[in-house]
């Protein structure tokens, strides 16, 4: 049985990306709504700094197919703020309004500061109180954390350890996939990506795909649309 494919792109609204991506004319109300005719996910960085309201939910539903998925990156008040800590105060509002988005609801990211440093008992507390019915990911930046211990916490949890290509400090590449039944990758690469290193994550990820698992794949927001074009080469790729 194979996987599912997610691929697309960190955000949509930027006007930089007309014409290679968006052609010239495309109002920016209209961003996401042309954005869902090219790829059926996409993850929100939006609600790192801003919790989802009603009005926000109704817009990013007015404008995708049913089918559309939306990962959120969730409240820096819970990774940056409390960076983990107390997590039965902090996790029931967020995902209280992530539900908003009822089966559009895709992987929630849980990204904490470059500076935390490796802590079990915290990062078991954190896990214990993830809801169990929402896909969950952890993009962890300083390689401390990077150990058997670790990542054995995650698979008792079902939370995907992310993989952040281009970042300071990525989890080592092939622990993708493995400590949940589902991947996620961020592509991230300042330097963006050619056709070769593109191909190449095709590869890595059909096998992951052919194991089962869905995959989940974002590009870096660049500045001219370069990436969005690397994300359909790739969603091709593997699908």
């Amino acid at each position: 049985m194979s996987g599912r494919a997610f691929v697309g792109t960190s955000g949509w609204s930027y006007a930089s990306w007309r014409p290679k991506f968006y052609p010239e004319g495309t109002k920016s109300a209209e961003f996401l709504r042309y954005y869902a005719t090219r790829f059926g996910t996409i993850e929100i960085n939006y609600t790192f700094n801003h919790l989802p309201t009603e009005k926000n939910v109704a817009q990013w539903t007015a404008a995708t197919a049913g089918d559309f998925v939306f990962g959120l990156k969730a409240s820096q008040q819970i990774t940056h703020r409390m960076q983990l800590r107390e997590p039965a105060e902090t996790l029931p509002i967020f995902f209280e309004r992530a539900r908003m988005l009822g089966a559009r609801l895709g992987p929630v990211l849980f990204q904490t500061p470059p500076w935390v440093k490796r802590d079990d008992d915290r990062l078991a507390m954190f896990l214990a109180a993830l809801p169990r019915d929402v896909r969950c990911v952890l993009e962890v930046r300083d390689p401390s954390w990077y150990v058997a211990d670790v990542y054995e916490l995650l698979r008792a949890a079902n939370v995907a350890l992310v993989h952040a290509e281009g970042e300071k400090a990525p989890s080592p590449v092939e622990t993708l996939g493995t400590t949940a039944d589902f991947a996620y990758a961020r592509l991230r690469s300042r330097a963006g990506y050619t056709d070769d290193e593109v191909d190449a994550w095709a590869v890595r990820m059909r096998e992951i795909l052919g194991s089962g698992k869905d995959v989940y794949a974002y590009f870096r927001h660049d500045e001219d649309g370069s990436n969005a074009l690397s994300a359909e080469r790739l969603r091709r790729a593997i699908s």
